[in-house]
């Protein structure tokens, strides 16, 4: 197996002036780093045990299979933090079958981001006897 020291998620998008402003500003992403000049510059923000960059541009908005899962401590309070900045919510919290909470938002190119919420009570996060 191939040792991975850290990943990250790389996306290039169509206005990368409104992309910055989307993911640091109304999400509220903390930045990692950022590197070269100029409106194209790239940025890399935290995402938790990852890092998502923002470089270049493209002349299209990424395929449709693109998206995102950011796991949050409350979905509900995600909402109305996000609401308040003026993202759009494309769907609101629901439990899923499968026991996780999530709503979805997109980005300024249409990228699906589900905001995840564990619940305590989850297997990804209940583990008895430990």
């Amino acid at each position: 197996m191939v040792q991975v020291l850290a990943g990250r998620t790389l996306i290039r998008p169509t206005d990368p002036e409104r992309s910055r402003d989307f993911y640091g500003r109304r999400l509220g992403l903390a930045v990692y780093r950022e590197f070269g000049t100029g409106p194209e510059r790239g940025t890399v923000y935290f995402l938790g045990g990852g890092l998502l960059e923002l470089s270049g541009r493209a002349e299209e908005p990424p395929s449709p299979s693109v998206r995102l899962w950011l796991q949050v401590p409350d979905a509900d309070a995600a909402v109305e933090e996000l609401r308040a900045k003026g993202v759009d919510i494309v769907r609101p919290p629901v439990r899923e079958p499968w026991g996780l909470i999530e709503t979805w938002v997109a980005d300024p190119d249409g990228i699906p981001i589900v905001l995840v919420e564990v619940p305590a009570d989850h297997p990804l996060r209940y583990r008895p006897g430990i």
